[in-house]
């Protein structure tokens, strides 16, 4: 997998990773290819500069140390993505000023009339630069896309692709979030399914198990170098008819079938470096009657027979209440139980006001003060979402140059 853009010095201590890895430095040494010496003002030559960038357990510890500073409640609100309807820098900054929350899911409400503008709001976001917000997006291309702009092939045309196109694709898409500021991607649909019929049809990436991993590897391979990539909608759409925003699918799949089917396009998704996983609210009553996303046993499948180890996600935590269920009815009582059955980051597209996230924050705070959710289970969530911000937060990537003209 491609590493995130964050370096730091490759001779750095444990002690001073937690305040290097979020500022772009360099360090001097050795390498077997090194470039050559650059001679310095006094004519003596300086040793070559090499970066590298932070291991994964460096980003680990240090995000565990942050966490293990952190308050119930500052821990409750680093886990909650949320989202606000404006253009507005100032506005955007101020919600996360006022909520503390992990990240900000940018929706077609965000998106202003060039890459410019929502440039300047993502950059508003990053309130900290040691520890920047997780900024999100659903840009799959085609049929669900935010940035407008974005005529690059989809999943219509690359299902009957090979993977190369898929690789192409979703590498251009990518470098666009980049520009923009956009380092978090709901973007790789691994469902598939051969029913031109089904909700999700249009939108996956394959009809059939074996396509479906080979693109899904390859999206997530291209689009990793520029923004982390997200494999929804887990443990899969296509095996369940109807719209999950509107009601809660259901099959009676095994999971033998699963395994041999549903399950491939996850687990080639997550070998290729898939930094999240996006749980839907779709029911496999073989496995548990409750909808995955708020299931401890699909999360304990997710972790042990898929081997995942980033960030587990909600899909938008609205979609139950929509289902007119009346045990989905409590937002945040969704949200304790997404947190307990093992998600990590709680996404609220409809957490739009300081009032509606502060009740969720509130909810988690006080569910795990009862004991609800052991506080093992919420450190170990706030330190994976930290771990991420460190890799993938803020506004990072190149910035869009006006007077620029293509190469060539």
């Amino acid at each position: 997998m491609t590493a995130a853009p964050r370096w730091v010095p490759r001779n750095l201590g444990r002690a001073a990773v937690l305040a290097a890895i979020a500022v772009p430095l360099a360090v001097a040494a050795p390498a077997a290819a090194a470039p050559p010496p650059v001679p310095t003002a006094q004519g003596e030559e300086a040793p070559p500069i090499r970066v590298e960038p932070a291991a994964a357990q460096d980003r680990s510890d240090a995000a565990a140390a942050l966490v293990a500073a952190l308050s119930t409640r500052e821990r409750a609100a680093a886990i909650v993505m949320a989202h606000t309807p404006t253009t507005d820098p100032g506005a955007a900054a101020d919600f996360v000023a006022q909520t503390g929350i992990a990240g900000f899911i940018l929706m077609g409400a965000n998106i202003g009339g060039d890459e410019a503008a929502v440039r300047d709001l993502t950059d508003a976001l990053t309130l900290d630069a040691a520890l920047p917000p997780l900024i999100a997006v659903d840009q799959e291309g085609g049929d669900v896309r935010r940035l407008r702009w974005d005529d690059f092939p989809a999943s219509t045309t690359l299902k009957r692709t090979d993977a190369e196109a898929a690789l192409d694709a979703f590498a251009a898409r990518g470098s666009l979030l980049g520009r923009v500021g956009i380092g978090v991607n709901f973007g790789v649909v691994a469902d598939y399914t051969d029913d031109p019929g089904s909700f999700i049809y249009r939108r996956s990436l394959g009809t059939d198990a074996a396509g479906s991993a080979e693109r899904v590897a390859a999206a997530v391979e291209g689009e990793s170098p520029f923004a982390a990539s997200t494999l929804k909608h887990f443990p899969g759409h296509g095996a369940t008819p109807g719209d999950s925003h509107r009601v809660i699918p259901a099959t009676d799949m095994s999971l033998e079938a699963w395994r041999s089917g549903e399950a491939v396009p996850f687990r080639e998704g997550v070998a290729a470096g898939a930094e999240l996983v996006m749980f839907g609210h779709l029911a496999y009553t073989a496995v548990d009657a409750a909808p995955a996303s708020l299931s401890a046993a699909w999360h304990d499948i997710l972790r042990d027979e898929l081997g995942f180890t980033g960030v587990a996600v909600t899909d938008d935590m609205a979609m139950l209440e929509a289902s007119g269920i009346p045990a989905y009815s409590d937002p945040v009582e969704n949200a304790i139980a997404a947190v307990v059955a093992g998600n990590d980051l709680v996404l609220g597209v409809a957490y739009t006001t300081p009032g509606r996230v502060t009740a969720v924050v509130d909810g988690i705070v006080q569910a795990t003060e009862s004991g609800r959710i052991a506080p093992e289970r919420l450190q170990e969530a706030a330190t994976r979402v930290t771990a991420l911000r460190l890799a993938r937060g803020g506004s990072s990537g190149a910035v869009p140059c006006g007077e620029c003209a293509p190469v060539g």
